[in-house]
């Protein structure tokens, strides 16, 4: 697609597999064709800021009174990755989608699952730390309260 100004901002000609075709931009209207399972750009407001995302499109939601877009996003900082859920449709208001570059893609598969193994390995050891506490207050608060008739 080659687009050419014709000197006029409200018109331009644009070129389509050969076929010029000139463009009220006026009445132009912008149409994406997305599907599930594409990889998209997600603007989302935070705080006073907009930033963007690596997400997926996993589904389109049919309702009758507000068609729903489901995108699956990377939320990634220094430490963690996180997935998030938007959905999309026409009150949502502070978040856009677009297609997405390869070359846009920030983090390779294997930073993203490098990150995702950690928060896995600390939420473990949260979970190791705290059936610690528990086999601690059994053992050694439970003689108290064996004499009240209360259930462990």
């Amino acid at each position: 697609m080659k687009i050419n100004n014709m000197g006029n901002l409200e018109r331009k000609i644009i070129e389509i597999n050969g076929v010029k075709l000139e463009v009220d931009l006026r009445t132009a209207k912008r149409v994406d064709t997305f599907r599930v399972g594409d990889t998209v750009k997600i603007l989302l407001k935070e705080y006073q800021d907009y930033k963007p995302s690596l997400g997926i499109i996993i589904g389109f939601d049919q309702f009758e009174i507000r068609p729903t877009i489901v995108v699956a996003y990377l939320k990634c900082d220094y430490y963690t990755a996180e997935i998030k859920f938007a959905y999309i449709n026409s009150e949502t208001k502070d978040t856009e989608i677009c297609q997405i570059n390869e070359w846009d893609i920030p983090y390779s598969k294997q930073d993203i699952l490098t990150k995702i193994d950690k928060e896995i390995a600390k939420k473990q050891e949260e979970l190791r730390d705290l059936e610690t506490k528990r086999k601690v207050f059994i053992e050694m608060f439970g003689k108290y309260f064996e004499g009240n008739k209360e259930k462990e």
